[in-house]
């Protein structure tokens, strides 16, 4: 009984040495990280508004402000570290140590984060532009370290690693796109009239864009029909329903004007034997 008394004092006594020797250093360490907290949401914020001025794209300004943070609390750490007395080189060697085997295990995560830094900065598209990509195409909502999102016309959303991204064939329509519509008329139309008509019916819809213009021109001489190519400009959110509009416009225009649109025809000729 006697033994586990002395037991308990040697350890009381021990916490005691040490809260009195490490307790003021580790106070002074916690409040070092703390300063360090608000350190780096300060200098994040300045670094945020000059980089707001530069326009720069919002996933590159988001990026850089995050750096900037864990950089400043990475300096106080090691301030605190510093002085709790740690020893940093080997500190340093450890975490290199680990790191390299931390990478060999995360090979997948770490290559969709080296493509997600090389999106951002090389900046292939941007959010808010329409991108056909790796069999997939939508509009770019977000872009991350490791993945980018897209969404589609069916209210789904595409979640694409960024390894999957990086080095393939990329087309990138922007923020508008052209719509490509087709009407026959029959070959005794007047084809100016026709045309003007079609001008009328684009310059009336809200969704076309003045610039760039409209195409309209007669693309093909068809076995029963001429045929005009429509191609308007539209934006990304119009392009769904505008081509429905359109071709809408057309057909009752047609109807109104008397200009015939001729279903499929073919001649047949029967020839009798002698």
């Amino acid at each position: 009984m006697n033994n586990q008394l002395a037991a308990l004092d040697q350890v009381q006594s021990t916490a005691i040495d040490l809260g009195l020797k490490f307790g003021p250093k580790l106070m002074v360490a916690c409040l070092i990280i703390l300063a360090g907290h608000f350190a780096g949401r300060w200098v994040g914020k300045m670094v945020e508004g000059v980089l707001t001025q530069l326009d720069l794209d919002v996933t590159l300004r988001i990026l850089l402000v995050r750096m900037v943070r864990v950089l400043v609390l990475g300096l106080f750490v090691v301030m605190a570290l510093q002085n709790l007395g740690v020893e940093l080189l080997p500190l340093v060697a450890g975490l290199g140590v680990a790191g390299a085997g931390f990478a060999l295990a995360m090979q997948g995560v770490l290559s969709n984060l080296a493509a997600g830094l090389t999106i951002i900065f090389t900046r292939p598209f941007r959010v808010g532009e329409y991108v056909s990509i790796a069999g997939e195409e939508g509009q770019v909502e977000s872009i991350s370290l490791f993945n980018t999102i897209l969404s589609h016309y069916d209210l789904s959303h595409i979640v694409i690693p960024n390894r999957k991204i990086v080095g393939e064939i990329m087309h990138n329509y922007g923020q508008i796109r052209q719509l490509g519509v087709s009407v026959g008329v029959a070959y005794d139309t007047d084809l100016n009239g026709a045309l003007a008509n079609i001008d009328a019916i684009l310059a009336a819809n809200p969704k076309v864009l003045r610039e760039p213009a409209p195409l309209v021109q007669v693309s093909t001489l068809a076995d029963s029909s001429v045929n005009i190519t429509i191609r308007p400009w539209v934006s990304v959110e119009a392009f769904p329903t505008a081509s429905s509009e359109i071709n809408k416009a057309v057909l009752e225009n047609f109807r109104a004007n008397g200009i015939h649109i001729p279903f499929p025809q073919r001649e047949v000729r029967l020839l009798g034997r002698d």
